[in-house]
């Protein structure tokens, strides 16, 4: 079996974790363009765990400014099996209240300005994303976060929209009536990438507000918002912690087949593909295309 190795993506107020061995950052280059930062090499009670905060340290890149690709393949570079998204939502849901946090197992992508596949003309992939979540990613989590008596929501829905600007109540009235239950900005095309490279991934939604639609409670205000990471942020460190803790420290395999995404996903015949798209691919697909 592979070893597991265990990547953080820190998003809004989650830029480092404390508690480390054996901690590095280390520049990691990618064919796809520039990471968001160096990645954190470093250790948990054994377990190998790669950090990288998504925004960059400082929070210096907006939503879509992120180069998805080369993050995702800069963590496959890292040797990243398993991947948790750790990012602040907005709720679109009574039940989901700022703080808590929620675990998703479906998205839909609502945006429109990003780079979204590592495939294209030269060599054409179609991976399967009807079950986007790693379900054993997703139990480990939902455990740590109990065993951290965390009041966390197991399965949801996550809409992705495009940002920078939070939505208009029309929007967040028409998400809330196709029964989402949080809105963030950067988890897709996160989630299709992961797959792609056949890494197992999860969401670590942070609750911050109610988005624009509840009647109750004022308008996304971002001081607001701030007030309610800094909590957050402290849960989300105590739960990697956790997570890395009990983590099998050998890869099981994926039951839905995250990490051999690739074996069915490939449909260009091998006389037409592109030569120069296979370079830039020998992280993410170098154990099929060979």
């Amino acid at each position: 079996m592979t070893q597991s190795v265990l990547g953080i993506v820190g998003g809004s107020g989650f830029y480092n974790l404390p508690g480390l061995a054996h901690a590095e950052w280390r520049h990691i280059e990618s064919p796809w363009g520039s990471p968001s930062d160096d990645i954190l090499f470093a250790d948990i009670d054994g377990l190998p765990v790669r950090f990288l905060p998504r925004h960059g340290r400082g929070h210096k890149l907006a939503p879509g400014d992120i180069d998805y690709r080369a993050n995702i393949d800069a963590l496959k570079r890292a040797g990243v099996t398993d991947l948790v998204s750790v990012s602040a939502c907005g709720s679109l849901k009574k039940k989901y209240k700022p703080g808590d946090f929620v675990l998703p197992d479906q998205y839909i992508d609502r945006t429109f300005a990003r780079k979204k596949s590592f495939f294209g003309k030269g060599c054409v992939a179609h991976v399967a994303m009807g079950d986007p979540v790693s379900p054993l990613l997703f139990k480990a989590l939902e455990k740590a976060a109990k065993a951290e008596k965390i009041d966390v929501h197991g399965g949801g829905t996550y809409l992705a929209m495009e940002g920078p600007q939070f939505s208009t109540r029309a929007e967040s009235n028409l998400y809330r009536s196709w029964d989402c239950d949080v809105i963030g900005m950067t988890n897709m095309p996160e989630a299709k990438l992961a797959r792609e490279a056949e890494i197992c991934y999860a969401s670590v939604a942070m609750v911050t507000d109610y988005d624009c639609w509840h009647d109750e409670h004022e308008d996304v205000d971002v001081a607001a918002i701030i007030e309610v990471m800094r909590a957050n942020t402290e849960k989300a460190q105590r739960l990697v912690a956790r997570l890395a803790r009990d983590f099998p420290r050998e890869h099981p395999a994926c039951p839905i087949g995250s990490d051999k995404a690739l074996e069915v996903a490939i449909i260009t015949h091998p006389e037409a593909r592109d030569p120069e798209l296979l370079k830039k691919l020998d992280a993410v697909a170098g154990r099929i295309l060979g």
